[in-house]
């Protein structure tokens, strides 16, 4: 990598740690020399002075100095290292549409969107997988605008260019978008459509979210509890034991779908963080989760609406035959979300 970048924050790394943040796109960079750059001021977000504790918000610039050689003078692994062909092959798979703007995958169920603890095969490294021949910059490397949660499979939109992440940055953070779900969840719920606002903060336990009925303000500022709002409905049954329901995230919070449906009753199934172990019903179902990231309607960086659809998983298509549902009963349900 040469020269400094300049990158702006996607709306999923919206509460972000900067620290994690570096971490996730240069894992080998030494804490220590994360710290220098910081403290000398060659690192910057919006042009100021930051610690590694910093929380970024969405939409700010993060100036990143050359990182070519780590402290101890070694070459140093950039987020776009090379990749095996196998790696190469896999994120290219993936991928169900491109324009000179954009690129859209299906994400498949238990592949993480961004590293982690442990997560050391993700979609942000596979990226460089999916540059145009040649490249030998970031800068030509597609980037992330949002994120899905590992266990959720479905559309997850990249963009080309600086000029195009940028747009669809500002579309996810000012909910210019249309988010359409498809989950299986346990039970029927009763009423069979409705709106669930309740406000989400973290719970102290590992990644989980705590969902917060009625927020006073003083909930909102030790807890930093935030309004939430899920639309569902429901599109099949099978009896009062499952329910297949079309969801639509009106807000994004981390598992906003997942904690929402479980604070009403009805976890997505196979979904043992927040609905335990009555998340799956047993039989011949298929234990991974059953969300799928179905449809999004989004503004085109270069001008009109765009829209996609990502096809429905194996494990999915296998439950829907179990249970008798065909996917046309699903496709009218968007209108039923538009406001």
């Amino acid at each position: 990598m040469s020269g400094v970048q300049k990158v702006e924050v996607a709306s999923g790394d919206d509460g972000r740690r900067l620290e994690k943040w570096f971490r996730d796109r240069f894992p080998d960079l030494p804490r220590g020399r994360l710290e220098k750059l910081l403290r000398t001021g060659q690192i910057r977000v919006d042009g100021g002075r930051v610690k590694s504790s910093t929380k970024l918000a969405a939409g700010q610039t993060v100036r990143i100095p050359p990182l070519q050689e780590t402290s101890a003078g070694a070459p140093q692994r950039t987020y776009d290292g090379a990749l095996s062909a196998r790696d190469k092959t896999l994120i290219k798979s993936l991928v169900i549409y491109e324009d000179d703007a954009l690129i859209v995958l299906n994400k498949p169920a238990g592949l993480a969107v961004q590293g982690g603890t442990n997560t050391d095969h993700h979609i942000d490294r596979l990226l460089p997988g999916l540059a145009p021949k040649g490249a030998d910059s970031k800068a030509e490397i597609p980037r992330l605008v949002h994120r899905l949660d590992r266990d959720t499979s479905g559309v997850l939109l990249l963009a080309k260019t600086t000029a195009s992440a940028s747009f669809l940055t500002r579309a996810f953070r000012e909910k210019t978008t249309l988010k359409l779900y498809w989950a299986l969840v346990i039970g029927a719920p009763r009423p069979a459509s409705g709106r669930i606002e309740l406000a989400l903060a973290k719970s102290g336990a590992a990644h989980q979210e705590r969902v917060i009925g009625a927020p006073t303000r003083e909930d909102i500022k030790r807890l930093k509890a935030k309004r939430a709002v899920t639309l569902y409905a429901t599109v099949a049954a099978a009896g009062q034991r499952l329910a297949w329901l079309a969801v639509r995230p009106i807000t994004g919070r981390t598992h906003q779908i997942r904690a929402h449906l479980a604070s009403i009753g009805h976890p997505v199934v196979g979904d043992r963080k927040y609905g335990g172990a009555d998340a799956h019903p047993g039989g011949d179902l298929p234990r991974k989760m059953q969300l799928h990231a179905r449809f999004l309607e989004v503004p085109h960086p270069e001008g009109g609406v765009f829209q996609i659809t990502a096809p429905v998983p194996e494990h999915m298509n296998e439950a829907w035959n179990l249970l008798g549902f065909e996917e046309a009963q699903g496709e009218e349900m968007q209108e039923m979300f538009e406001e």
